[in-house]
This record gives C-alpha cells, structure tokens and sequence, in this order.
C-alpha cells in the first residue's frame, strides 16, 4: 500500500532537462552542502534483509517499506503509480511512501545531508540533483549490481541484456552505470502536419530548404521558429546536433574529450553562424527570447509559429493544450553542404534518470524497482501512462503500438529510420557547470545581445575552465 506525502501542484514539463539560471546560481551551494555531508554516517535504520535468491536478487526484506520520489513534469505520475503497484504486486507487505515535486534539489538536498535521503528518486528538471557532485562525494549506488542482476522476464538474460543500446553508456560516470536512463529520448524540430499539408509546405531535407521555407513561411504571415527562450537547453540541441552532423565522431571527441580549440573548428564555427542566420533573418517569433518553454510551445500549438525544437516529450506536455487535428510530427535539423552525418541523422538518448542513493536504507528495495522497470510490464506501463519510448526492448508489443499517438509515433520512425546514426554528446553529463556557460552564453546569442564569434569565444573559455580545474573529475570519450 502507499502512503501519499503532500506534493506540489502540477507544473509543466521543461522545467526539466533545461539547465536555467536559476540551476546557475544554485550550483555552487548546491556542491558545498553535498560536500559537507559526503563520508558522514547514516541517520536512519536499515530496512530488513530477506534472502537472496534469483527472484529476490538483492535480498529484499517482505515487509522493509520503500520510500519513492519523483520529478513531477510533464510526464505525469500515473507511470509512477504503476511502477509502485507492480512493487506492490510483489511485496505487498511493504508500504510504499510515496511523494513527488518539481525542486528535486530543494526537497531531497536536506535528506541528503542529514544522511536519510528516499530509497529511490526519479531526478530530473531544472532544479535537479547533479549527478556529478553526487558521484564525486559516493552518494550514489553503483548500478553496476542491477545489470549483472537476472532479467524479470528471462532469468537466463541480465538486466543489462534487455536494454536497449545506448542506456548503459548515457548513465555511465567513468566505466560503471549510476543512473538508468529510461525514456528513449528523441529530439528533433517539431512541425504541425496538418498546417503543412494545408500550406502546400515540404519537409525540408537540407539547410538551403529550410532557409528558402523559412522565408516563405515569413511570408505567410507566420514565425518561422520559436524557442523555450527563458530555457537555453532547448536550442543547444539543434546547435550541438549541427555541430556533430557537420564534424562527425571526430568533433564530438574533440569536443566531450576538452581538447583544446575544439569549439574554434570549422564544425562549430559554420553551425553557430547558420543558427544565429535564424535570428539575424528575423525569423524567430516576436519576443521568443523571453518565453518559458510551455509558452513558447503553445504559441506554436496556436499557428503563431511553424516549428519548435524539443525531445519527445513535447507531446505528453502539451495535452489539453493542442488543438484538434493538429497532427504534430517531428523531423532531424537539416543537413548542411558537406555535413559528415546523413540527413537522417538523430539526437536519441536514454534520458529521464533515475537513481538510488548509496545511503538508502532500502537500498535492496530501490534496486528492485529498477529492475521491475525493466520488465516488459513496466516498459508498456511506461509507454502507456507516460506517452513515452521505454528502453525495454520487446516493451513495445503490437497493441501499444496501434494506440501510439502522432508525436510518439512521429519520434519511433525517427529513431527508426535514424539507425546507427545517433547523436550522442557526453560534455553535459560528465560537466554540469560547463553546460550551464554554454546555456549562457546560447542565451545571449538567442536575444541578439552577442555574435557567433563571441559566442564561440565563451563556449572555448567554459571548456578551457573545465580542463584546468583539477577539482573537477575528467572522463574520455573513446
């Protein structure tokens, strides 16, 4: 059974990946109270142990209750409650104490320090936990244990056998696994359908389509873009998916290993100038700069604008919102002249993490529900409740299928026919305070307050300060 703790109200989704300026200004506090509380003592009881075996692989006490917190956004908190009763389901002895926010960092970063954080977190939006500090002072559980640990559905397969490609990696800090990453995350340039097909309009393939569309949608009467401009997460991924089709594996090294000059290539440099062309051509919405991401969004559900750029769950955060017949689908930022990746090339990651303290005093409890997650019923739990991808393989059965909604199903055949051309980037995982100079400084450039040069400039100087502290833990990508 649950026992509900009072939550926040409902509050709209990104506010989440997002890094804002208030994540800025709360990032230094933010490391020193978990500092303080690294290498100190427990404050409460273990949780009872019960015996080991391959259906109880971490040693779950029948009756240890379980204490859970989520991130509340924009995918809801029915996924959440059906994890829970899959749990429920199997220990049904065990209260579930259940509650939920959207200041992951205000809420737990108490627990923390006093040495009681939740058995299980779900972190995720503007005011998360960061990862790294978390890592860095050993607050985190070694996910390794869960991977190694047999699948729900197949005892003869691991856990880290029915993942899907890419999960282990996007929650990995240095070569062990401390967060699943869950939802499979696709992020591309969002379009209304219907508002094409009544325009007459293409989907455009290549950069030179998409500026000469650009400039027929202006003429329409209609913004070409709008952008979460309060958010400047949102528009480094279209800048960082340039960069990455234009410079391929190699700039993405150069670029996640801090070598030096890295953002002065070519790659970078082009990407940063065809970006800002959008603002320089007066083809952003009126005032976008200065709009949080739902209404930046719902001025694009209204026809104020033709496109958008988010992740997948734009979608889900927009119900009750979209009108009608909108039909919103998804496609990959266009390619340019000379680009190393294909134009079909996609930003897909395992997102959305979810973490288990290493002070838990449920810890057995917290893997569990982890590894129920990874069962086929909790993936279609998932992907039913929260209208997102799992990284479940085989979750997706036919009949989840066939009831898909038109973004889920527009980001699937985005991912599908992406293939292994998948954008990748490690820099914003492995370097929290170097992403939020970027954001910054992405920020600036957005409200026409800095050029590209000074932009590239800034991003150099943010890798430059990251490679010479020596506080900060370095990691390469191979």
């Amino acid at each position: 059974m649950s026992s509900v703790t009072g939550t926040p109200a409902r509050v709209t989704r990104r506010q989440l990946l997002i890094r804002s300026a208030v994540t800025a200004a709360m990032a230094a506090p933010a490391a020193g109270l978990l500092s303080a509380c690294a290498g100190g003592s427990s404050t409460q009881a273990s949780a009872p142990q019960g015996k080991k075996s391959a259906d109880n692989p971490f040693g779950i006490g029948a009756s240890a209750p379980l204490d859970v917190y989520y991130f509340k956004g924009g995918l809801g908190e029915n996924f959440a409650k059906a994890f829970d009763a899959l749990y429920s389901k199997k220990f049904p002895d065990a209260t579930i104490s259940y509650s939920s926010g959207t200041d992951v960092t205000g809420d737990l970063q108490p627990r923390f320090n006093a040495g009681s954080p939740p058995d299980f977190i779900f972190d995720d939006g503007d005011k998360k936990l960061k990862l790294d500090v978390l890592h860095s002072n050993g607050e985190l559980t070694n996910l390794d244990v869960l991977l190694d640990a047999p699948s729900i559905d197949d005892p003869s397969k691991k856990v880290r056998d029915v993942l899907v490609p890419g999960t282990i990696e996007a929650g990995q800090i240095g070569t062990s696994m401390f967060s699943l990453n869950y939802a499979l995350t696709v992020y591309g340039v969002w379009y209304s359908k219907s508002l094409f097909q009544q325009k007459g309009w293409a989907i455009p393939q290549t950069w030179d389509e998409f500026m000469s569309l650009c400039a027929t949608i202006k003429a329409a009467g209609i913004a070409p873009w709008a952008h979460q401009g309060k958010y400047p997460f949102y528009m480094m991924v279209p800048l960082m998916d340039m960069v990455a089709k234009a410079g391929g594996e190699s700039i993405m090294k150069k670029i996640d290993n801090l070598m030096p000059n890295a953002w002065h290539e070519d790659a970078v440099v082009q990407s940063v100038e065809r970006i800002y062309s959008l603002v320089a051509k007066g083809y952003m919405l009126a005032g976008t700069e200065g709009l949080t991401n739902t209404e930046a969004q719902t001025a694009w559900t209204q026809g104020k604008a033709a496109f958008v750029p988010c992740g997948s769950w734009l979608e889900q955060e927009m119900q009750g919102i979209t009108p009608a017949g909108f039909d919103m689908a998804v496609m990959p930022m266009p390619k340019a002249t000379g680009d190393q990746m294909p134009a079909t090339a996609v930003r897909a990651l395992a997102a959305e993490a979810f973490i288990v303290p290493a002070r838990a005093a449920n810890q057995a409890g917290g893997l569990e529900l982890l590894r129920i997650m990874c069962s086929k019923a909790g993936g279609a739990a998932f992907a039913k409740d929260a209208k997102s991808l799992p990284v479940v393989r085989g979750a997706i059965t036919p009949e989840i299928a066939a009831t898909m909604s038109p973004g889920t199903k527009s980001s699937s055949d985005l991912i599908a026919a992406a293939g292994s051309d998948v954008i990748s980037w490690k820099y914003s995982t492995w370097y929290s305070q170097m992403e939020t100079d970027l954001e910054t400084a992405m920020g600036e450039l957005m409200g026409n307050r800095i050029k590209p040069a000074e932009f590239v400039k800034r991003a150099q100087a943010a890798a430059d300060k990251t490679a010479t502290d020596s506080s900060i833990q370095k990691f390469t990508r191979a």
